[in-house]
């Protein structure tokens, strides 16, 4: 089962500072149809504006992984972290027993583009944790990069939670084939350019959500900017 989920009917909130699309319900928007997508809860595209971000906040038993499409972003969090996440960067929080942070946009002129998501972690009042890695935009033309993993494999990052995440960018003529566990769901969001995903398009912003399946068939498509795609495989509850 691929059941496509369109750019247009994600939620949608611009705050001025903030303009932001929402996967799933989240804050001001609700869908009981789109709570999350086995333990992925939460996905936000988010444009922050200059000279603005997001102050001081706190989180408990989630796994937070953020990743930096464009600009820079200045954290800060309760662990004692300062830290610059430059475009390219991905950053990993373990919110566990609890932590607080901000994030802001320090750019006089340019505006910041995120993801941001929320993983449902397998075990809750852990030692909260920060990691952030920088990896190489080469590693991830016409395959799929592992970001972050349950144990770190491959080079990746360790979070708290029965999920991997991966990043390829495709360009035309590109193709990826990837095998599925069936009894596992998986979910993949376009970030940017166009992609076929078994012979199905998709254009920037688009997603499906997957089901009962063996593999995924990924091409790049002529004429359009690469593709940019985040490969979720995740628990099915």
């Amino acid at each position: 089962m691929l059941a496509i989920r369109k750019s247009a009917e994600r939620g949608h909130a611009n705050h001025g500072w903030l303009d932001t699309y929402h996967s799933f319900s989240f804050a001001g928007y609700y869908d009981p149809r789109f709570m999350g997508w086995g333990n992925l809860r939460v996905i936000n595209e988010d444009r922050v504006a200059p000279g603005t971000g997001f102050g001081m906040h706190g989180h408990r038993d989630m796994e937070i992984i953020t990743y930096i499409k464009s600009g820079e972003l200045a954290h800060r969090d309760t662990l004692g972290n300062v830290e610059t996440i430059p475009a390219g960067d991905v950053q990993r929080m373990s919110a566990g027993s609890g932590i607080r942070h901000s994030e802001f946009n320090h750019m006089p002129d340019q505006e910041v583009h995120l993801f941001q998501i929320w993983i449902e972690p397998s075990a809750t009042g852990i030692e909260p944790g920060y990691e952030q890695q920088s990896f190489a935009s080469d590693s991830r033309h016409g395959v799929l990069r592992l970001l972050v993993s349950p144990d770190g494999r491959e080079g990746s990052m360790r979070m708290h939670a029965d999920a991997s995440l991966y990043m390829a960018r495709l360009k035309a003529g590109d193709q990826i084939v990837q095998a599925l566990n069936p009894s596992r769901k998986a979910y993949l969001h376009l970030m940017s350019g166009g992609l076929t995903v078994n012979g199905i398009s998709l254009s920037a912003g688009d997603a499906v959500m997957v089901a009962d399946e063996t593999q995924l068939k990924l091409d790049g498509v002529a004429g359009e900017e690469p593709a940019e795609i985040l490969l979720f495989d995740l628990a099915a509850a």
